[in-house]
């Protein structure tokens, strides 16, 4: 089923969702599923799987050539789709980037998720790599998310991108996209940014689902400005419990998010990490509790492979 046909079917009732991380490479698929197990409970509708593209370094050889080798690699996603179908038959969304795959590679990735039954993607840009000042597009590849997504539903309509097939089959992806209610770090201002999430949207996106946030009223500024420009469907909110001190400056410089000072205060009072992890529980729920109050369609947690602390406020949740 189509995430949106999930918020249609609920009918105002707030979902649950979770993003998990696949495992890096060598690593077995049990992680994942313990890390999904003590959530099924829950009911999701749909479990997001993201893609983390291939780090690298270039290391000078005797002969003074320079030979590309891989330092970090999450291979899987599309496996560990097919395994979360299979095992909890519940839908799961692959993230799709831009980085990393030429045009080609994208097609190819898009037929094998259509082989396997798969009716929702996440289209994004992605991150740059470590040894990349900025974001570099895959020659051959989309340089914007934009770009991505118009690509996904030509494939919606049968077009393809060799102009020769002959009586090609159309996909049926419920494409999705990201947004960030603090801005992304490269826009020039939230409005902006919203501009940008627009063409998004006009090309095809159908659902929105946000960075991570700690402020809720910067969730519902952003999601009145989206209004007012235009964009209607469905927006879902991103949420992380912090777990522990070291978030405080890892999240904002890694997300470009800010952490209000309460929750700061909170962090810095607690005497370990145990009590830093029930802190971020409680604001979690509270900012959870006000969001479903708000009337979201689904409240969408970043879990980044651990369970415990989603399944607490779950708990109090659902």
């Amino acid at each position: 089923m189509k995430v949106t046909e999930h918020f249609e079917k609920a009918k105002g009732k707030t979902l649950f969702s979770f993003e998990i991380i696949p495992p890096l490479k060598g690593q077995s698929i049990q992680s994942i599923f313990n890390a999904i197990d003590p959530l099924m409970e829950f009911k999701p509708p749909f479990i997001d799987v993201t893609y983390h593209r291939e780090e690298y370094v270039f290391k000078k050889l005797p002969n003074g050539l320079l030979d590309r080798q891989t330092t970090r690699k999450r291979p899987g996603t599309v496996g560990i789709c097919a395994a979360i179908i299979n095992r909890y038959q519940v839908d799961a969304v692959p993230h799709i980037i831009c980085g990393g795959f030429t045009r080609e590679e994208t097609e190819n990735a898009l037929i094998d998720l259509s082989f396997l039954g798969i009716k929702n993607v996440l289209a994004l840009r992605g991150d740059s790599i470590k040894t990349e000042p900025g974001f570099v597009p895959e020659p051959g590849g989309h340089s914007y998310a934009v770009d991505l997504i118009k690509q996904i539903v030509s494939m919606n309509q049968g077009v393809y991108l060799h102009e020769d097939l002959q009586n090609s089959s159309a996909s049926n992806f419920c494409v999705g996209v990201a947004a960030y209610p603090e801005k992304h770090f490269e826009s020039p201002n939230l409005s902006q940014d919203i501009a940008y999430l627009k063409q998004k949207i006009d090309a095809g996106g159908e659902y929105i689902v946000t960075q991570m946030f700690f402020n809720n009223k910067k969730f519902f500024n952003f999601v009145e400005k989206c209004r007012a420009a235009g964009i209607n469907v469905p927006i879902i909110p991103g949420i992380k419990p912090i777990a522990n001190r070291e978030h405080l400056t890892l999240l904002p410089r890694l997300f470009h998010i800010d952490i209000p000072e309460e929750l700061t205060e909170a962090v810095l009072s607690c005497k370990d990490d145990k009590d830093v992890r029930q802190v971020g529980i409680e604001w979690a729920i509270s900012q959870s509790k006000e969001l479903i109050d708000y009337g979201i369609p689904c409240l969408h947690y970043y879990t980044m492979g651990r369970s415990v602390g989603t399944r607490k406020i779950a708990e109090a949740l659902f």
